[in-house]
């Protein structure tokens, strides 16, 4: 996965934190989740605020 990979790692946010409310994240957070999740290879310079926020808004529609 890279960070442009927005549904990708909502659904494996989702999967792997059932119990956060996605609304409540702080993007340092959210950062740090992406980087460790398996199967993600892309470097941490590459993400911003905007591509978190996708990443944030993806994931609050999947848990809907």
């Amino acid at each position: 996965m890279k960070w442009t990979d927005t549904r990708e790692i909502a659904i494996a946010l989702a999967e792997k934190y059932p119990d956060i409310d996605p609304k409540t994240i702080r993007f340092t957070d959210l950062h740090q989740w992406v980087m460790g999740l398996e199967g993600f290879a892309d470097s941490p310079d590459r993400s911003g605020e905007k591509l978190l926020e996708a990443i944030q808004m993806t994931w609050i529609e999947e848990a809907e």
